[in-house]
């Protein structure tokens, strides 16, 4: 840590009074023994005791160290009014982010959306700072919370989301499921299948997702103030990249335009193993390492929730390099040994008092 001064003016005050009462202290002391030479009467005529020229020279001592601790102790006050600092070159995380989660809710990827959602719940436990949103989409797009650092709320929503997902696992689950539950699922993905005849729009669900995050609007990107984020965005987009029906936007024309406005979107295949070498997770993968995000698969046995992990551990060391270094207050020790000085010299003036 490099020590600075934010008033320095303040802390050479300090040396100057503490100085002044050091000398002013030594002459007295100096003068009084001088005094002692000249064959004058004084009180001290009558304490020529053993026991009484001890006390005597034991309260100048004590006096002559009470007087020289209230200096330092005055010179530790101007140093802290002078305001030390220091660079406070740490990484800091909190504040830095925001992070979409964008989850393609097709009858295909609810199985895959539960995992991401259950591992996000257990994430937020640990985000200082980070905001969080979560937008379903289909043929429409769905708010479900918009962005925010309330980890109450978001837990609160994704647990509800845990909840209604929960028997979606196969298509077998879903004939066997109760009727209370069907309808849960029903509420949860209500206002994602507006349109008649067409499922898993998936450019226009970046958009929509998008658009949660400052800095964009739709139609294009707004480059006023989005030039240099002062956070990091990124959407999280879990899909498995199956289009049926005409899109407003492409998935190429979509990642364009968060291209355009500084929000990287990460890619998590959402469908079975066998598929991920179709042409169109293929084509995925292609348009999000483009535009320079992350394309994570479960090939090799990897879990979503470790693919889920993955995706959030680049994201905040990216987050952690960009942090800057600060100048901060640095009190502690000259707090701590103003305390220390305080302390010896009000047991001095204790002791001088008895």
């Amino acid at each position: 840590m490099q020590l600075s001064w934010q008033t320095p003016w303040a802390a050479l005050v300090g040396v100057m009074v503490a100085s002044a009462i050091i000398v002013l202290t030594i002459a007295f002391a100096c003068k009084h023994d001088t005094d002692n030479t000249m064959q004058v009467f004084s009180l001290s005529d009558d304490l020529r005791t053993e026991r009484a020229a001890k006390l005597l020279r034991q309260w100048r001592i004590l006096s002559r160290t009470a007087a020289a601790l209230m200096a330092v102790a005055l010179l530790l006050t101007f140093a802290l009014i002078a305001r030390p600092m220091s660079v406070d070159q740490g990484e800091e995380r909190a504040g830095k982010r925001d992070i979409v989660l964008c989850l393609d809710v097709s009858g295909s990827t609810l199985p895959y959306d539960r995992e991401v959602i259950n591992t996000y719940r257990d994430l937020v436990s640990h985000f200082q700072g980070e905001r969080i949103g979560m937008s379903i989409f289909n043929s429409t797009s769905r708010t479900v919370f918009p962005l925010t650092d309330d980890y109450e709320l978001v837990s609160h929503q994704l647990d509800l989301a845990s909840k209604a997902l929960s028997g979606v696992q196969s298509q077998d689950d879903i004939d066997k499921m109760s009727e209370e539950d069907y309808q849960r699922i029903s509420d949860w993905l209500e206002g994602t299948q507006n349109r008649k005849d067409t499922t898993s729009l998936i450019g226009d669900g970046v958009i929509s997702c998008a658009a949660m995050l400052p800095g964009f609007t739709y139609g294009s990107a707004n480059t006023t103030g989005s030039t240099e984020r002062t956070r990091a965005a990124s959407i999280v987009l879990a899909t498995d990249n199956v289009v049926s029906g005409k899109p407003v936007y492409t998935l190429k024309q979509a990642l364009d335009l968060t291209s355009q406005a500084h929000i990287t979107v990460d890619g998590l295949f959402s469908g079975p193993v066998e598929s991920e070498k179709d042409d169109t997770t293929t084509n995925m993968r292609e348009l999000i390492e483009a535009h320079h995000g992350t394309f994570l698969t479960q090939s090799g046995g990897t879990s979503v929730n470790e693919l889920v992990r993955d995706i959030n551990t680049r994201r905040t060391k990216e987050s952690e390099t960009a942090s800057k270094a600060s100048m901060v207050d640095d009190p502690a020790w000259w707090v701590l040994a103003l305390a220390v000085i305080v302390t010896a010299w009000l047991l001095i003036v204790w002791r001088l008092k008895r």
